[in-house]
């Protein structure tokens, strides 16, 4: 009897163990599944936001709260939240306590900067894409001939990112990796610059630019090396000083 009244005891204990163990098992598994929907979700809202700061559709310099962002993106405020800390860490935005989200602006100090070392490393890297023998320049010229399309359709958008394909496509033609890598982290502002720019006043040479492209071709095609880092020079030069003269012209400080 007394070895009965033990186990029926026990009985009830075990099972209730039991169920504890199969709840904590049963609780775990959506909370696994949630976190990897969770990191697409900031993931998707970190490449909007980003988008939309590069392309300048966020006034440089203006305040966003959480919610605006989440009701204009279509996210959330935590995914919004987490994307913005990343983003601060890239310095394009600011995060500022009771004032919500600034959009970091580019100042003119900044762009001279900037193009400072595109001007020196892209160069360089037109140099290295004449002294390497038998590269194929078709990625080039096929860019060169989008502009051309594009600025006869009158579409500048167009023009603009085919012009961005010829200068990645560049150095990416000069087989530096390292220098591909340095060039391309200032990509962006460059970019977001540029954006800026084309909003107040539209590209004051867009056909200057392609021939000056073909120029630079010629140049490679022929193993000349201190020609197309010379013509190269002088091209990103003269895109430094109409961006910038478009900026001082509309009392533009900051981009």
């Amino acid at each position: 009897m007394a070895a009965s009244r033990i186990t029926a005891a026990r009985e009830p204990e075990e099972n209730h163990a039991a169920n504890k163990r199969v709840k904590v098992v049963t609780n775990e598994k959506p909370v696994d599944e949630a976190r990897p929907a969770r990191r697409n979700t900031t993931e998707l809202a970190y490449r909007e936001l980003r988008r939309r700061i590069i392309e300048s559709e966020l006034t440089p310099g203006s305040y966003l709260l959480e919610q605006e962002l989440g009701l204009m993106l279509g996210f959330s405020r935590t995914p919004i939240r987490e994307a913005a800390l990343r983003l601060q860490g890239e310095g394009l935005v600011q995060i500022v306590p009771r004032h919500g989200i600034r959009i970091v602006p580019t100042s003119l100090s900044d762009i001279k900067h900037i193009y400072q070392v595109l001007i020196s490393l892209e160069s360089t890297a037109a140099g290295l894409v004449a002294g390497r023998k038998d590269t194929d320049l078709t990625p080039l010229v096929d860019a060169c001939k989008a502009m051309t399309d594009a600025f006869e359709c009158g579409d500048m958008l167009a023009w603009a990112a085919a012009d961005e394909v010829f200068h990645e496509m560049l150095v990416t033609l000069s087989g530096n990796a390292r220098l591909r890598g340095i060039v391309m982290n200032c990509r962006d502002q460059v970019h977001r610059v540029r954006r800026f720019t084309q909003m107040v006043k539209p590209h004051p040479q867009p056909l200057k630019s392609i021939e000056e492209h073909y120029a630079i071709i010629d140049a490679m095609r022929c193993g000349d090396a201190a020609k197309a880092s010379s013509l190269y020079r002088a091209h990103r030069e003269r895109g430094w000083r109409d961006q910038t003269n478009v900026l001082q012209q509309y009392g533009i400080q900051q981009a």
